[in-house]
């Protein structure tokens, strides 16, 4: 995008100086004078003074600039109005961003000239004013055509960011995803196997301990055994998403209102209805990252004052419910929330749907629901 924004600084610049040239070089043959060549060399130096040397930030209209150049521009008129086209070079750098102080530009210059007009000779014939209409005309057509492309650019360059931040979220939350079942693979191998083992072995230790109970050999076996199996169970523990070691997805919800009410002062708590039921360990990560990113939206951008998590156990769905009621946004117009988009692609890995409701002013909800039989 850098190299993007560089090449449209060089065409401002061979815009600028094609423009300067082009508008002075007849006025300044036909003058003849030194100072009228100072004053456009003054000009040209102005400009890169603020926009070669320095780079404005986009949209930025440096009063500074605008004054200095509007002085040389004086001048020029002051020697002969033909010099009047030149002043709209100082406005030149706008004309491909801001069509409002173009078209001002234009019509400016098309008043001055037939105002000078009027002042040298008295009166202004229909053909001058037929001429300076439609000079005005092209220039304002210009500037308008000019705008609209560099509008178009900055709205391309616009969606080029938003999709490389899209994509770089997507890849982030995948690369996390994959971790997570990694790390749960890996807690149900070394629970299934590992763990088992060891408890079958401490139980066998303990039945050949009560025959021989003063054998030293099997005292120490059934300790070791012990050990490993404790240990093997921590390794599981750890391997688990830690939000959810104690009590599962409920108390993981719990808590995480808890600490929104803590931390900000919001009214926040968990609702659960219906039956509970076990879930399995990747649907509940999945639905505690989707009631974290719902929080933190609500935390960070709706100025809520009230967050409702609600997890509801039906028939052949579970179904977590984030409802703030804080400013709320159109939906439709935020493609741009990588945070809506992860959500979504979370809950589709899974085969669930993921549904937002939302309006100005009247707060946010938002849906996931995962079939429960499919899972």
């Amino acid at each position: 995008m850098e190299s993007w924004e560089r090449t449209r600084r060089r065409w401002q610049h061979a815009f600028f100086g094609s423009w300067l040239v082009l508008t002075s070089a007849g006025p300044l043959t036909e003058v003849g004078q030194v100072l009228p060549v100072a004053l456009v060399a003054g000009l040209a130096a102005w400009y890169a003074v603020w926009f070669v040397l320095r780079t404005p930030p986009a949209g930025e209209v440096p009063l500074p600039y605008v004054a200095g150049g509007a002085l040389l521009c004086l001048g020029l008129f002051a020697i002969d109005r033909s010099f009047l086209v030149v002043c709209l070079c100082v406005l030149v750098p706008y004309c491909m961003d801001a069509v409002r102080i173009g078209l001002v530009a234009v019509l400016s210059c098309a008043g001055g000239w037939l105002w000078h007009s009027y002042h040298h000779g008295g009166s202004i014939s229909w053909t001058e004013i037929a001429i300076t209409v439609l000079i005005a005309v092209s220039a304002a057509t210009s500037v308008g055509y000019f705008s609209s492309v560099a509008r178009q650019s900055a709205e391309r360059k616009e969606l080029i960011d938003q999709l490389q931040a899209a994509q770089e979220a997507r890849a982030a939350a995948e690369r996390q995803a994959g971790v997570a079942a990694e790390r749960q693979r890996l807690a149900r191998d070394i629970h299934d196997s590992l763990t088992q083992g060891f408890a079958s072995v401490v139980m066998l230790l303990e039945a050949a301990q009560e025959r021989s109970p003063d054998d030293r050999h099997l005292a120490q076996a059934l300790c070791t055994a012990r050990e490993n199996l404790v240990e093997s169970r921590r390794v599981v523990r750890a391997l688990r998403p830690g939000e959810l070691d104690d009590g599962g997805l409920p108390e993981a919800l719990r808590r995480l209102s808890g600490r929104l009410s803590d931390e900000t002062g919001i009214d926040a708590h968990a609702v659960i209805t219906g039956p509970l039921r076990p879930l399995d360990a990747q649907v509940q990560a999945e639905l505690l990252r989707v009631a974290q990113e719902a929080v933190a939206n609500a935390r960070r951008h709706a100025g809520a004052g009230r967050v409702t998590l609600t997890l509801s156990y039906m028939e052949d769905l579970v179904v977590l419910d984030v409802h703030d009621d804080g400013d709320g946004f159109d939906p439709g117009r935020a493609a741009a929330g990588h945070g809506l988009l992860i959500m979504s692609e979370r809950m589709a890995q899974l085969g669930g749907t993921l549904l937002v409701e939302s309006a100005a002013g009247e707060g946010t909800t938002v849906v996931a629901s995962l079939p429960v039989a499919a899972r």
